[in-house]
């Protein structure tokens, strides 16, 4: 009998449409669409994106032949620190998951720099990548202009720019899930750390719960489940998947730009029994002395700035200090500096 792990059970599952929103459809109603979306799930998918489907496939044959490879030509890409190959590790905290991974920055010199560790065709390697980098990257400002829009942002360019910035602080990272035996020990040299929790029967857990803290995120993967969304109330989705479109997620940097409006949308993935499951993710950031706070046009006197400005980079410090599922958001909440200055008052002499 396979016991599900507490993690999954902890919150029932929903079956649920998720959005699908056109690019093609008419611009009012599309960024009307698109604002609704952000608001109720933080998640949707998008179709006629415009991205070439060659695009795509080049940077996915990319990512299979690197994980095809020895464990042992994989980690001279490694460790993760946090950039390069990762295997279970996640972030520097302790959780783990039954995946490996390549974490990019994506600056251009930087791709070409470390391709060299990744593959022995660093020129085909760093094409792709920059490719389909920016081809996200114009995904993730054509939908930035229409939250503007449809959020009546006086500069529709506002959000947008942070993205299109040179300093800009974006990262490109590739999932790789193996299968994972439901009998514990068909696939136990598939980690190079064959640990016990790597075999244990009830771990499915592929990638934790968590949001990510950047502005956008534009999520690909291939034709295998394991994705899963939580919706407002709690209640996760599974999201089926579709290797011909992206999905795109709200990050806590949008919730802040919008004073909470939207909300960054909490997902995890869960193990396959059966397939291999590849994602690939490109996650908008702006530069590292950016200051954060809301929009001006998402702050009245009604509606008062929960959150204290803050820079990227201190946002970015704060992610990595916490564990996966933690909300960094909580720290930089008005709340929670009038508690602190006044716990601070309290305890002065």
């Amino acid at each position: 009998m396979v016991v599900p792990s507490p993690m999954i059970r902890t919150k029932k599952t929903k079956a649920v449409g998720i959005p699908t929103i056109d690019l093609s459809m008419e611009r009012s109603e599309l960024r009307e669409q698109v604002v609704k979306a952000c608001e109720e799930y933080g998640f949707f998918k998008v179709v006629n994106h415009g991205v070439p489907r060659e695009v795509i496939s080049r940077i996915g044959e990319e990512g299979v032949q690197f994980f095809a490879k020895p464990t042992s030509e994989k980690c001279k890409a490694g460790p993760a620190t946090p950039f390069g190959y990762g295997c279970r590790n996640i972030g520097p905290n302790g959780d783990m998951g039954n995946l490996e991974y390549l974490l990019l920055h994506t600056n251009p010199v930087f791709i070409s720099e470390r391709c060299k560790t990744i593959t022995n065709d660093p020129t085909k390697f760093s094409c792709a990548v920059n490719d389909y980098m920016e081809a996200a990257k114009e995904l993730v400002c054509e939908i930035l202009e229409l939250v503007a829009e449809g959020l009546w942002v006086p500069n529709k360019f506002s959000l947008s720019n942070l993205i299109r910035d040179t300093q800009g602080d974006s990262l490109f990272r590739i999932n790789h899930y193996p299968p994972v035996s439901q009998k514990g020990n068909k696939n136990r040299n598939i980690f190079k750390d064959d640990s016990k929790e790597c075999d244990n029967n009830s771990n499915k857990i592929g990638f934790g719960e968590h949001s990510d803290p950047q502005i956008l995120t534009i999520l690909w993967s291939n034709n295998v489940s394991g994705l899963q969304i939580s919706t407002h109330d709690g209640l996760w989705i599974p999201v089926p998947p579709d290797s011909n479109e992206f999905f795109v997620m709200v990050g806590d940097v949008l919730e802040v730009l919008t004073n909470g409006r939207f909300r960054s949308v909490r997902h995890r993935a869960v193990t396959n029994t059966m397939n291999t499951r590849m994602s690939m993710m490109y996650f908008a950031a702006p530069p590292l002395n950016w200051w954060i706070a809301p929009l001006p046009k998402m702050v009245t006197a009604q509606n008062p700035s929960v959150y204290k400005p803050f820079t990227w980079a201190q946002y970015k410090q704060a992610a990595y200090s916490l564990r996966l599922g933690d909300s960094r958001l909580d720290l930089f909440k008005v709340q929670h500096q009038q508690h602190q200055d006044s716990h601070q008052e309290h305890h002065s002499p």
